[in-house]
């Protein structure tokens, strides 16, 4: 009995010294990393960091926390953030969010709020930290532009995913309940009134290939690019309308999508109603290009239903045969 109590007592001192070791090491990595952003240039500012959760876990919190990155001029600014792991698994933690936030980019200021926003995150037991799989969540997400406080854009429910395949490739899945588009955006889509004020679901399942990995150096240095992009299904239902999409590009080094994604609309023709009030069609080709997309549909045999590929070829998007405009420029700043 008591070399068991004697054991016991070691094993306790032992695991005791452990931690207080990892709560050491952790604080004055943290700290480390914040001076050398500052040396950077960056904004890199906190009021308090704290490691508690003894004996079996380590939870690392932030007050006041305060990043820009000079090069990109992104910003961000929380009262708290919160990084939690179980001591006998550091690379796997849970990331928590307070309830308002402030995001900047270079063009305008955005206040986020939210409900229990939380990530789940996998990393690789290494020093580049490179995350394995991640998912994040939250009940409720509302972004409200600073300088127009009275038109946000909320979402009932959020959530994200992410796990890396190979190399540099990486499964995402969306998946977003009850979209209310801001005021300006929802007259602007739909002026007659006629949809829902909510977009009912927007779910994505894709996988994206990128230059290099995502490990720390995408938030020290430069973020990842896309060289390849396919979509699984992507679908979108907003009360009567019914959007799908599927297909593959590459992404040359300068940003330019270059492949096919075949579109499936039900009630396309409000679509394409939506698409020319956006400007993403121009209203001189409206006609034209409604003519050619109706001949398609009874083709298919079901007017109201169209599938036509959507094309992506040296800087322009073609819906069919006939050019609608510019391709997106796809680089993350």
């Amino acid at each position: 009995m008591r070399f068991l109590l004697v054991a016991i007592l070691i094993a306790a001192s032992g695991w005791s010294g452990y931690w207080f070791v990892g709560q050491n090491g952790l604080s004055r990595a943290f700290e480390t990393w914040f001076e050398a952003r500052r040396a950077e240039g960056w904004v890199a500012e906190t009021s308090d960091i704290t490691v508690q959760g003894f004996p079996n876990r380590f939870d690392t919190g932030f007050s006041d926390i305060a990043l820009a990155d000079p090069a990109t001029g992104l910003a961000w600014e929380a009262e708290f953030f919160q990084i939690l792991a179980l001591s006998y698994q550091p690379n796997h933690v849970i990331a928590v969010w307070p309830d308002q936030q402030l995001i900047a980019t270079p063009q305008e200021k955005f206040r986020i709020e939210s409900r229990d926003m939380r990530a789940s995150l996998r990393i690789a037991p290494d020093t580049r930290l490179a995350p394995e799989r991640a998912t994040l969540t939250a009940e409720f997400l509302q972004v409200t532009p600073e300088a127009r406080p009275d038109e946000p854009t909320a979402l009932t429910s959020l959530t994200l995913a992410a796990e890396r395949q190979v190399e540099a490739e990486y499964r995402l899945g969306l998946s977003a309940e009850g979209l209310t588009l801001a005021a300006p955006w929802q007259a602007r889509l739909d002026p007659q009134g006629r949809l829902p004020r909510q977009i009912s679901g927007l779910h994505a399942d894709l996988t994206v290939r990128f230059d290099r990995i995502w490990d720390r150096s995408a938030v020290e240095d430069a973020r990842p690019q896309p060289t390849e992009i396919k979509v699984k299904l992507a679908d979108a239902k907003w009360g009567q309308l019914h959007l799908q999409a599927a297909g593959a590009v590459k992404v040359t080094p300068e940003g330019w999508p270059e492949g096919d994604i075949t579109l499936k609309a039900r009630n396309w023709r409000d679509i394409l109603q939506i698409a020319a009030q956006t400007g993403a069609v121009p209203e001189s080709m409206l006609g034209t290009l409604e003519n050619g997309l109706s001949l398609m549909a009874q083709m298919s045999g079901n007017p109201e239903t169209l599938d036509v590929p959507l094309t992506f070829r040296n800087g322009r998007i073609l819906l069919g045969l006939i050019p609608i405009g510019p391709a997106p420029i796809l680089r993350l700043r």
